[in-house]
């Protein structure tokens, strides 16, 4: 009867021991959309700004990654390389959607255009694309890709 009722209590359990253990679970990691911003986006009080686009892509997670971790072409945004891990890769819907589980850390969101990488944004530390993905908790993210928009 022991046995029975010990065998029950881990079978209950075994869910939460893979959860702690850092494993990802459905609830926490990354959710959000990735949007095409194209064309002029000046203000003017005769027009209102388009509303962004959601785009079919692939969006691409890798290890925090910092400026010195990656072959930047020119002044631009985009890099022929990252020296840091992909953690993994998710392709958005039609709507630009996604959702991944991911472990708790931080990381760095790319997608590409043709062979390279793009990314637009920094934190105080040059880290490309920062996203912090806290436990039992799934980080909202909106991806913009920005790079024939004029601001």
């Amino acid at each position: 009867m022991i046995i029975k009722n010990f065998a029950g209590l881990f079978i209950a359990i075994a869910p939460l021991i893979q959860t702690s253990a850092g494993s990802p679970n459905k609830n926490q990691g990354i959710e959000g959309y990735v949007v095409r911003i194209s064309g002029n986006q000046m203000p003017s009080p005769d027009r209102k700004p388009p509303t962004p686009k959601g785009i079919k892509t692939t969006l691409y997670i890798f290890s925090l990654t910092n400026l010195n971790q990656v072959t930047k072409q020119g002044q631009s945004s985009f890099y022929s390389s990252i020296q840091t891990k992909l953690v993994t890769k998710i392709k958005t819907d039609s709507n630009g959607h996604f959702k991944v589980a991911l472990p708790a850390g931080h990381y760095s969101l790319f997608v590409k255009k043709d062979t390279l990488f793009y990314a637009n944004w920094f934190d105080g530390d040059n880290n490309i694309a920062p996203i912090e993905v806290m436990p039992q908790k799934m980080t909202k993210v909106e991806f913009k890709i920005d790079y024939d928009a004029s601001y």
